[in-house]
């Protein structure tokens, strides 16, 4: 279906604060979180359904067409610009790899055309169709782009919109895109005196928390993702069907497993068996989580920490024992997460940082050990951000590394979204499992 949208990009602006930063906020440090940070870019997409234009006259209906996109690109661009007074970070320049100067240097805005109904993608959503309504690729880096945020309006054929949002990693995790969403979304409708809208104070808390590590301030390697043939794909698991694979993974040891533990599960077991049919064999296996930290530490300095704040643990698989049921693959993630609460929830430094992200990184590139990686974008209210034309019909994101997990919330906030890429002929055998089958759907249609 990528092949057969055209998107075409009209016009393209810088968008600066609506109000200058104020001298003693002109540099943010990085927390030592962003300095781990990949230089790549955080994606988001949020499609908005068609208006109703029932004019029957073609030249009319044009017009109509072409002064939508007009005055909601001037609705988007005045309030991001606004909304860049809060998040003025994102409308700076990236230092190397200790500091934001927060200069206006502002924002790039987009505005593009897609010659189609915006059905055509919710019927069947496809993975490249996504890459063409974001503003740049995923694996881009600030340097080249010369933005830290960008954004690309798509206007389908008279009527439905998609916003496309790219946010360099170095400055936002999915917890501060969600904030910056919802409160560019208060400020759009009218209502950031109703909803919670970033005060600056809350920038800059992270580094003094989690000071930078100065051996970290040199400009650091680009992140080398493995280069393999894979293939994402899109699976969807309803509220009935979790409550099922619950009851399935239940334990003495984990009575109420969540739903993300035993969709993790499913997928866990799943891949593995794919790897193992094609191998031949059975390899060591490393599931990670990343961690929302926000939600480990009991400090309540930490709950509003903006920028990057995600740790990661953990969980393996022997080659010798083989675990081929979701139950226990439940009871080794909740025992992980419990003992990383427990050996980080009361406080965390840098140093303790810089192991963990070192040990994932020096695992992901070997061949001899199967990782897997598990980002959980579940509970940030991506579907609650109305910009003054209704809440969003779907939201995605579109990261795609070998052997990436994203789970997000369906519409109805009960079921989750899985987005996960395998090699081509993992993904072949994954996709027909049976088990996996009984509790997802494979890419059903979002209308």
């Amino acid at each position: 279906m990528g092949s057969e949208i055209k998107v075409e990009v009209l016009h393209r602006e810088t968008i600066r604060p609506s109000s200058p930063t104020p001298d003693h906020l002109k540099t943010i440090r990085l927390s030592v979180f962003d300095q781990l940070s990949p230089d790549v870019y955080v994606p988001l997409l949020l499609f908005y359904p068609n208006v109703d234009i029932s004019i029957h006259d073609e030249v009319k209906r044009n017009d109509r067409c072409h002064s939508l996109v007009s005055e909601r690109s001037k609705h988007l661009k005045t309030s991001l610009s606004e909304t860049l007074t809060h998040f003025y970070p994102f409308a700076g320049k990236f230092q190397y790899n200790d500091s934001i100067w927060c200069n206006d240097n502002g924002a790039a805005f987009l505005v593009a055309l897609v010659n189609c109904p915006m059905s055509n993608i919710l019927d069947k959503p496809d993975a490249g169709m996504g890459k063409q309504l974001l503003p740049t690729d995923v694996d881009s880096t600030q340097a080249d782009m010369g933005y830290l945020l960008l954004v690309q309006a798509n206007f389908f054929q008279c009527g439905g919109l998609a916003i496309g949002v790219s946010v360099s990693h170095k400055v936002s995790d999915a917890s501060t895109l969600s904030a910056f969403i919802k409160s560019w979304a208060s400020i759009a409708l009218g209502s950031a005196s109703t909803y919670h809208v970033v005060l600056p104070a809350e920038f800059g808390a992270a580094a003094s928390l989690f000071p930078p590590l100065d051996f970290l301030n040199a400009p650091q390697p680009a992140v080398e993702f493995p280069k393999e043939k894979c293939k994402t794909r899109r699976f969807v698991f309803n509220a009935s069907k979790i409550a099922a694979l619950k009851s399935k993974a239940a334990s003495v040891t984990v009575p109420n497993p969540t739903r993300v533990q035993v969709v993790s599960a499913l997928i866990w077991k799943c891949g593995m068996e794919a790897s193992r049919s094609n191998l031949g064999c059975v390899r060591p296996s490393e599931w990670f989580v990343l961690v929302n930290m926000r939600k480990i530490l009991v400090q309540p300095s930490a709950e509003n920490v903006l920028g990057n704040f995600i740790g990661v643990f953990a969980t393996k698989t022997e080659a010798s024992k083989f675990v081929d049921n979701v139950e226990s693959l439940v009871t080794k993630l909740r025992e992980e997460i419990e003992g990383f609460k427990v050996k980080y929830g009361i406080g965390i430094n840098g140093n303790d940082v810089w192991e963990f992200s070192k040990d994932y990184w020096k695992l992901m590139i070997r061949n001899d050990v199967e990782t897997y990686s598990c980002s959980s974008w579940c509970r940030f209210p991506f579907y609650e951000n109305d910009f003054g034309w209704g809440k969003p019909s779907w939201v995605t994101q579109g990261m795609e590394f070998k052997n990436l997990l994203v789970l997000m919330d369906t519409r109805d906030g009960d079921g989750i979204e899985v987005s996960l890429t395998l090699k081509e002929e993992d993904m072949a055998i994954f996709e027909s499992n049976k088990e996996l089958l009984e509790y997802a759907s494979l890419n059903p249609t979002v209308i």
